[in-house]
């Protein structure tokens, strides 16, 4: 394992966190706190309570898991496609590093860089509401899957897009409605029955209830489910990558 090659690429890819500040940090700490404003004042008067936990409480975990989501896809995509815009993505491949290691690289500083916006986003809400964790353990745990799940899914785009405007098209206009309609801001048990099931095929619904469990031990999910929903989304990840650099799809050419 060359570890020096690692350390290289996540160096460079955390550095540009430290130029990008007011676009990687601030930018998702002021929506955060909008929404806290806006959905607690204008709902939270409204519905005092979800299942027991006061309704700004309950949307936090949504709200972290969709700063989450849009961060490591979006750090993940970019991370790779900028290499392929300028054309230093052939010396990469050329150079003596597998790509086990390239993607440690890369997956790994827009993971950590997720992890990080995702924690100050957890401190920034607790100034709003009052929030437990229940099950720190079981929390961490999701909190780094789905880091790393979704850093390797923008990773993913970041190869396949071919301009800007298509790396954007899934962490804009798809992954927002997603969370949105996965129960980020209500229990599903709210809706009629036929949006009850049709919930049910919504992936990011698993995402937030099982992440919502570990704070409050209420979900709309069994948290086991969502927890092997998060393991098969890696793992497809994963076989999907392998097969882009066995294949050199839209790497080569």
């Amino acid at each position: 394992m060359n570890f020096e090659a690692i350390k290289s690429i996540y160096l460079f890819e955390m550095a540009r966190t430290r130029r990008t500040l007011m676009q990687s940090v601030i930018s998702p700490v002021v929506s955060t706190s909008l929404y806290f404003i806006v959905f607690g004042a204008a709902i939270g008067s409204r519905i005092q309570e979800v299942d027991g936990v006061p309704y700004g409480a309950f949307i936090a975990p949504g709200l972290i898991m969709l700063t989450l989501l849009n961060q490591c896809i979006g750090n993940g995509s970019f991370g790779i496609y900028f290499p392929k815009f300028t054309g230093t993505i052939y010396e990469i491949l050329s150079a003596p590093i597998s790509v086990v290691e390239i993607v440690i690289g890369y997956v790994g500083a827009a993971a950590t860089k997720g992890l990080l916006i995702g924690t100050i986003i957890l401190v920034t809400a607790s100034l709003f509401v009052d929030i437990s964790i229940a099950h720190p353990f079981l929390m961490v745990l999701f909190f780094v899957l789905t880091a790393v799940s979704f850093s390797l899914f923008g990773f993913m785009i970041g190869i396949w897009a071919k301009d800007f405007e298509q790396l954007n098209v899934i962490p804009m206009l798809v992954i927002p409605p997603l969370v949105f309609l996965g129960g980020s801001f209500y229990s599903i048990d709210m809706l009629p029955p036929f949006w009850q099931t049709v919930s049910h095929f919504n992936p990011v619904l698993y995402l937030v209830s099982g992440f919502r469990w570990s704070f409050f031990e209420i979900a709309d999910v069994n948290p086991l489910i969502s927890l092997g929903i998060v393991v098969v989304f890696l793992a497809a990840c994963l076989s999907i990558t392998a097969w882009i650099f066995k294949t050199g799809y839209k790497l080569k050419n």
